[in-house]
């Protein structure tokens, strides 16, 4: 390990982890990291502290706080120990060797302009890598590595993978609680983007990804989607209406995504079950966001 990844700290949130899907993270992580706390969301008993590696911190937090506030509570930790960046990752998430050591290279070479970094990651569900992002109107580019291309320039950067440096998250800040969970990423990129920054793709930078959630094959050859519970189509309806409703998220995203919320409400509410739970959430979700709700969202919603 390099003496500029010992000034790296991983700060990983779980929530129900497998246990040997965490003991491989782990093990991957921790010997290209000079620090890893796993901030555990789960809430009832303490998590035990993994059996094989050493010197990881576990905080365990009495009940689910939100992926936000469970990465503030990461970074916090980071912070008094005289870190000077952050890598945050999920349970989902399996770094490749190597992956660290090619985020700070990049970040080096980038300069300070640059908020993030965040590594290529491949969807072990779909075998395939998922590409950066630029935002667009009515679609959004889709940028791919390619042969001879270190770095790709993006809109926004998935948390889990993405190496922060502490003085940009001084300016910038830190992740936003009052959304809980979902577009949590999104909103900070925006903010960083908003005031100048610039956020990476680092073609050589790896990451395996297993998206934990279900995919369902839709009737008459609609395709596949992604299936998610009615509490997480809760905080997706409404965190996408506390977004619009930002200064710094571009009208552009807004323009976009609009769509998307029409899409969600006939898939969800018409095509997969439990149809009239999905749509009494989604809709409730909505009604909150416009009304600015944040936090928390009603559980039986």
């Amino acid at each position: 390990m390099t003496e500029k990844q010992q000034t790296v700290c991983a700060v990983i949130v779980t929530y129900h982890p497998q246990r040997g899907f965490l003991e491989e993270l782990l093990q991957a992580v921790a010997p290209q990291v000079g620090g890893v706390v796993v901030v555990d969301n789960t809430g009832g008993e303490p998590m035990p502290p993994p059996t094989e590696v050493a010197g990881v911190e576990v905080v365990s937090l009495p009940s689910n706080a939100g992926l936000a506030a469970a990465q503030n509570i990461g970074i916090a930790w980071a912070r008094r120990r005289g870190f000077d960046h952050v890598l945050l990752l999920d349970q989902d998430s399996l770094p490749a060797e190597g992956m660290v050591a090619a985020l700070l290279g990049a970040l080096s070479l980038l300069g300070p302009r640059t908020a993030a970094v965040g590594p290529r990651f491949h969807e072990l569900r779909e075998g395939r890598d998922a590409p950066f992002v630029r935002i667009g109107f009515p679609f959004n580019r889709k940028l791919h590595c390619s042969p001879g291309r270190e770095t790709v320039p993006c809109d926004f950067l998935i948390s889990s993978g993405t190496l922060v440096p502490m003085a940009v998250l001084d300016r910038v800040g830190v992740m936003d609680p009052e959304l809980f969970i979902d577009n949590v990423d999104l909103e900070w990129c925006f903010r960083a983007r908003a005031i100048g920054y610039e956020l990476h793709g680092v073609c050589a930078a790896r990451m395996d990804h297993r998206l934990g959630d279900a995919r369902l094959a839709l009737p008459l050859r609609l395709g596949h989607v992604v299936v998610h519970g009615p509490r997480r189509l809760y905080y997706m309806m409404r965190n996408r209406v506390r977004l619009y409703r930002l200064p710094h998220t571009p009208r552009t995203w807004v323009a976009q995504d609009l769509p998307r919320v029409l899409v969600k409400l006939f898939l969800f509410g018409v095509l997969v079950a439990p149809r009239m739970r999905n749509l009494r959430c989604m809709l409730r979700g909505l009604w909150d966001g416009l009304r600015g709700r944040g936090g928390t969202g009603p559980y039986a919603a």
